[in-house]
């Protein structure tokens, strides 16, 4: 089983990892993530007519729930201890929050900037809780942009950005080359249309520093007006998923399942 958590609510989809077939989405619920103990309760409504005991279920965080951002490796790195304490140094110069509340994961690699993320330890206790209380196996816990790059790293094309657009935010994982060169997100506006997916993507690779895309690939849910091919002046767009009736909430559980 996959479960969605999110700012506004919870998801559990159940998916076959060995035999294929579609994902079904189960139940969802609505709460407030940020109230006092909300999510132990919010977990009893979600599975009070689920048997989940014994199951083994990933867990997906929506990206509001996390910290992503690059990490240079220090100078002459050759212990683990540096890239974490690099980890560590960039987490709070960015986002200014005590490290010791976070639980920082990364990609580690002493020769080229790698991606890392962090999340609360309160939120990760919390799970852990409840797989205790309610007998699930916790395989893995991710941010939603991690599982959606992950589970179409295959399908990624030599020159291709790679984006999510979920809950009306554009994520980018800009590549320089084979390298991961920024992750990005910024809101998208109501009524974007393709020329602003364009004016988005040449200032996002001025920023980053690297050339604008031969193509972007898009998982989630992506205006299909944005899909086309190459032409003269703009690059490619594919839509990895097409557009279906699920939830937010359910969409966000189900991110990283095989396509």
């Amino acid at each position: 089983m996959r479960l969605g958590v999110a700012a506004n609510g919870l998801a559990l989809v159940k998916h076959r990892r060995l035999f294929g077939g579609a994902p079904l989405a189960l139940a969802e619920q609505p709460l407030d993530l940020f109230a006092p103990d909300a999510l132990a309760p919010g977990l009893r409504m979600l599975f009070s007519d689920l048997p989940v005991r014994g199951w083994p279920v990933s867990v997906v965080l929506a990206d509001e729930l996390v910290r992503l951002w690059q990490v240079p490796p220090p100078p002459g790195a050759t212990r683990m201890g540096d890239l974490e304490a690099a980890a560590a140094l960039r987490f709070q110069h960015l986002f200014g929050a005590a490290g010791a509340e976070w639980k920082i994961s990364a990609d580690w690699d002493a020769v080229d900037p790698f991606l890392a993320a962090a999340a609360p330890v309160a939120l990760l206790d919390a799970l852990a809780a409840a797989a205790r209380e309610h007998g699930f196996h916790l395989v893995e816990i991710g941010p939603q942009f991690v599982a959606a790059m992950n589970a179409w790293r295959r399908e990624r094309r030599s020159g291709a950005w790679f984006g999510l657009v979920h809950g009306g935010v554009l994520s980018l994982a800009a590549y320089d080359g084979r390298k991961l060169a920024a992750v990005r997100s910024a809101p998208i506006p109501a009524g974007a249309d393709r020329d602003w997916l364009d004016s988005h993507i040449a200032r996002e690779a001025l920023r980053v520093g690297i050339a604008r895309p031969e193509r972007l690939q898009l998982s989630g849910a992506a205006p299909a007006a944005w899909a086309s091919s190459p032409g003269r002046l703009k690059f490619a767009c594919s839509l990895l998923e097409q557009a279906d009736e699920w939830s937010e909430l359910a969409r966000l559980a189900r991110t990283g399942v095989p396509a």
